[in-house]
């Protein structure tokens, strides 16, 4: 499992003492849920990986740990049945001795819309909220990341991250099993926060704004991707049920509702850096994740709607600072 001495260091020189406290004792707390039946079998799928030294890496460009080159084809047909092991596999991809991971979501079309919007990452610390397995966490210790924390309170996607840990080897990244709520409040020490996904499942979007809030520091800034819908400033779309086959969907609302939202939160420099809509190209079944995906949830006769005939996912990314 992974050391988290580093973590606690740097985080405390940052002023993050109140966190540092707490975080032993909620990360015991988090790997020791006996409630969670696979735990353990995942916990030693990682466990049980080679100690393989990859040659070269990548995360500028992509995800990709050493060459085939580097292993056997028996070594990679045994780690690629490891790593199998840890299925479903949504965020990605990854090139792993030469096993590409091809996940559900195409991860590195998000980080390309949004990586020439934001401030450079050179030398900041940076946290991910509702990261899943850490993919763009990667992408931004790639990007020149001092410290990169992700937090996700899903244990298979902590051990998807360690298992990619373990075979990249040490590297100032962490994925912690917490959710925002975890993290104390007014920390104000991240230079960088990004939350992507995230914002459609809370059912307070203006108390998570501002928890986001208080995690930067003066002068920092919030990368923040959701769902949204056409429409003016009082426009926001609230499902009856379901919202393309998830539960958890509470409030999509317009740009311009969210960015007013920002304002009432008490963001600065607010703007619009990309709206896109979700394709069946970009979130699809694969033979990593191999359930039903984005295909699954549209109207097949109208792939503009999903199945509830509510309009089909479109995703914004707001950039916005903090005094």
């Amino acid at each position: 499992m992974t050391a988290y001495q580093g973590l606690y260091h740097t985080l405390a020189a940052a002023g993050a003492e109140a966190w540092v406290s707490r975080l032993p004792g909620q990360l015991a707390s988090a790997f020791a849920d006996s409630s969670h039946g696979d735990l353990k079998r995942w916990q030693q799928a990682v466990d049980d990986l080679p100690d393989f030294r990859p040659s070269s890496v990548d995360l500028l460009e992509s995800v990709r740990i050493g060459q085939a080159a580097d292993i056997s084809e028996e070594m990679r047909a045994g780690l690629r049945e490891q790593l199998m092991q840890l299925h479903p596999w949504r965020k990605g991809p990854y090139a792993i001795f030469g096993i590409d991971i091809d996940t559900e979501w195409r991860s590195d079309w998000k980080w390309n819309r949004v990586k020439e919007q934001i401030a450079p990452l050179n030398n900041r610390l940076v946290l991910d909220v509702g990261c899943g397995n850490g993919y763009h966490c990667w992408r931004m210790l790639g990007a020149g990341a001092r410290l990169v924390v992700g937090i996700d309170p899903t244990l298979l996607s902590v051990m998807q991250f360690q298992a990619v840990r373990k075979l990249y080897g040490e590297a100032p990244i962490y994925l912690l099993p917490l959710g925002i709520e975890d993290v104390p409040p007014n920390l104000g020490v991240f230079d960088t926060v990004f939350s992507m996904g995230v914002l459609y499942h809370r059912r307070s979007p203006i108390d998570h704004l501002l928890e986001l809030k208080a995690c930067l520091r003066p002068g920092g800034e919030l990368i923040l991707e959701t769902l949204v819908v056409e429409g003016d400033a009082a426009q926001v779309l609230v499902p009856e049920g379901r919202y393309a086959q998830m539960r958890n969907v509470w409030f999509l609302p317009s740009c311009s509702a969210l960015m007013l939202w920002m304002r009432r939160c008490g963001f600065k420099n607010i703007r619009l850096a990309d709206i896109s809509k979700t394709s069946v190209q970009e979130q699809r079944s694969t033979e990593w994740m191999r359930f039903h995906s984005l295909a699954d949830f549209l109207d097949p006769h109208r792939p503009d709607l999903t199945c509830e005939g509510l309009p089909a996912p479109v995703r914004a990314v707001i950039v916005a600072s903090v005094d």
